[in-house]
């Protein structure tokens, strides 16, 4: 379309791919609008969670969302590219290769690591800031290990097992805490002795974690060495060398291995365009965070330099600021288009957290005036509550379900706040004799009730009787149990019938009263389906859980029935077991000689391809 306004966001950080998310959302049913997301990698990748992959505690591909799975079947395109140049007059993005026309634009290009002119800090550090980085610096940790065990020198062997962070930040922290919990399994599987494994975190200011109250930087310092961690404050780097790194007037360390997590400052395409900024490359904008300079540019999430009303410094460079910002630009954009009033700027943020590794964390939140420390288990509590809640934004229930499972379910070295207890694994061919045995079970209750179903379905005896039947209609009702070959009762042949909570009882007799009993004191249509039902419902389950086909599905139902008799009072004890044995096979017994080895594989492929999965991310990878 000749009149269709084009716009780009550029940078898939926090940031860009919300804003480019609230906008596809905003113009989805407006064809004269396109939403473009531009970015240099296939991927968004989770920053905050970077130490997590370097520390080897959760798989690589834990902190990547593919851009393809977001935006699948919304009214964003996304387009792999790098751009190089901007020309804000013109309204055009450039890359080696392509030329981007666009009326409005969303810079979102986020920051890289700063060296402060500091010699050899770029050349002879590694760096945590990308997917890239976190891989890299695992692989390069992993490598010293292996070498260090065959080095027969004492200083080159010492060298390669000293590790330092600079930078005692959120990131230092993080990382230097995550290598020291991983130290542990790595001197088992490179047989290294633990206290050859030296471990520093050096800042230029005299406390770590300066945004924080000092009972909580005390606290961080105090696990920081009873992991074995080395704290070194008031010590600026001075220079960087090939196996060294010098603190000034304070010495220096022998190391192969420094991690710079000392700063960050915009991304190397602000360098050269012609747009106000201030602090480090961010962009100056106004309270509706567009640039000052041009009125079609907006910005969002780090690069954004505003000073809110009341305050004194500019906003932080922290998520919660993109989370903010994305759907305020958002807002703007949509006013401007088709016209409205836009939005002030006037974020509120809730505080900070800082794991140090997997089992601890420390968080002080709140609102302005009124923040306070939360204990260990509450921050990472609440640290990966937030994380769900970004998660579900992004890529719903698919991102959210494979988090659950990497950071409860499938836990290295009990590296959780909650320990490994989540995470014991047994194999499911345990699992297969309970599955043939439950399923066989449920076959014959639903088989011997069969024939008297099939004889007079007008025979209730799963319903306890009307309470105004009178004993006709209970000797009935017993005729009829004695008929299904023994079908349960308030008191079986197992023994007495469970107790019922009196509160559940009630809502049971009123449910029945609706549905099951008529006014005369007999029993509806809808009893003798409901009836027909459940012994059609026990064959049904019976046959699934010996085949092992839809196995947790079967095993759900399962469990329902046996509480539905249960709520009825009719359940004899012999029912605990079956609802243990049905929550047990719940995760997955059908993968061992059973259908669902077969049959889920291709269902999964199947659903994952379908346009409502893409749309609603109701999948599993």
């Amino acid at each position: 379309m000749a009149n269709t306004k084009q716009i780009i966001v550029l940078g898939g950080g926090y940031g860009g791919i919300l804003a480019a998310k609230k906008l596809g959302k905003l113009f989805k049913k407006d064809d004269s609008v396109e939403v473009t997301l531009i970015d240099k990698k296939p991927y968004h990748t989770m920053l905050t969670e970077l130490h997590e992959v370097a520390a080897d505690r959760v798989p690589e591909d834990s902190i990547r969302i593919e851009f393809k799975k977001v935006f699948a079947k919304r009214k964003v395109d996304f387009v792999l590219d790098e751009i190089t140049d901007i020309d804000f007059k013109a309204n055009t993005l450039k890359s080696e290769n392509n030329t981007y026309k666009y009326d409005y634009l969303v810079l979102g290009t986020g920051c890289k690591p700063t060296y402060f002119g500091i010699p050899g800090a770029e050349e002879y550090t590694k760096k945590l800031w990308s997917y890239e980085d976190a891989v890299g610096l695992k692989e390069h940790i992993l490598h010293m290990f292996r070498e260090a065990v065959k080095e027969p020198n004492a200083e080159k062997r010492r060298k390669m097992l000293t590790f330092v962070v600079v930078g005692g930040g959120f990131t230092g922290v993080e990382m230097i805490g995550e290598l020291a919990e991983w130290k542990d399994r790595l001197c088992k599987d490179f047989y290294v002795d633990k206290d050859e494994v030296k471990l520093y975190v050096v800042d230029a200011l005299p406390k770590i974690l300066p945004i924080f109250p000092d009972k909580l930087i005390k606290r961080a310092e105090n696990r920081l060495r009873k992991l074995g961690v080395e704290i070194i404050t008031g010590a600026g780097i001075t220079e960087v060398k090939p196996g060294s790194v010098t603190m000034g007037d304070k010495g220096s360390i022998e190391a192969e291995t420094v991690i710079w997590a000392a700063g960050v400052e915009g991304a190397d395409l602000l360098d050269n365009l012609d747009i106000e900024q201030k602090g480090r490359k961010r962009i100056v904008t106004n309270d509706k965070l567009q640039s000052v300079d041009y009125d079609n540019v907006y910005v969002v999430g780090d690069n954004i330099f505003y000073i809110p009303e009341g305050e004194e410094r500019p906003v932080p460079q922290m998520v919660e600021n993109a989370e903010h910002s994305a759907p305020l630009v958002a807002h703007n954009i949509y006013s401007d288009i088709k016209g409205g009033e836009k939005k002030s700027y006037k974020p509120k943020f809730h505080g900070a957290m800082v794991c140090i590794g997997g089992k601890y964390g420390m968080a002080h939140v709140g609102l302005p005036g009124k923040f306070f420390g939360l204990p260990s288990f509450f921050a990472m509590l609440s640290k990966h509550f937030i994380n769900l809640l970004y998660f579900f934004q992004v890529a719903g229930f698919n991102k959210c379900w494979s988090y659950i499972m990497y950071e409860f379910f499938h836990v290295k070295d009990n590296r959780s706040f909650i320990g490994g207890h989540l995470a014991k694994r047994s194999p499911n061919f345990w699992l297969f004799p309970l599955r043939l045995f439950v399923g066989f079970k449920w076959l014959m209750q639903g088989l011997d009730k069969l024939p008297s179903i099939l004889e007079d379905p007008s025979k209730i005896f799963l319903i306890p009787a009307p309470p105004t039947a009178g004993n006709a209609a209970a000797t009935a009702a017993a005729s009829a149990t004695a008929a299904a070959s023994g079908a349960a009762e308030v008191a079986s042949q197992w023994g007495e019938a469970l107790p019922v909570p009196e509160f559940i009882s009630n809502i049971v007799s009123w449910t029945m009263d609706i549905f099951f009993y008529t006014s005369d004191g007999g029993y509806t249509k809808l009893a003798e389906i409901f009836q027909a039902g459940m012994v059609i419902g026990e064959i049904i389950v019976g046959l699934l859980l010996i085949a092992g086909l839809f196995t947790a599905l079967a095993s759900i139902i399962s469990v329902v029935m046996g509480l539905m008799i249960w709520s009825s009072g009719m359940a004899p004890t012999e029912m605990l077991w079956y609802f243990a044995a049905g929550i047990a096979l719940i995760g997955g017994s059908g993968s061992t000689l059973g259908l669902d080895y077969y049959v889920l594989p291709v269902l999964k492929k199947w659903w994952k391809n379908t346009g409502f999965a893409k749309k609603t991310y109701l999948y599993i990878d």
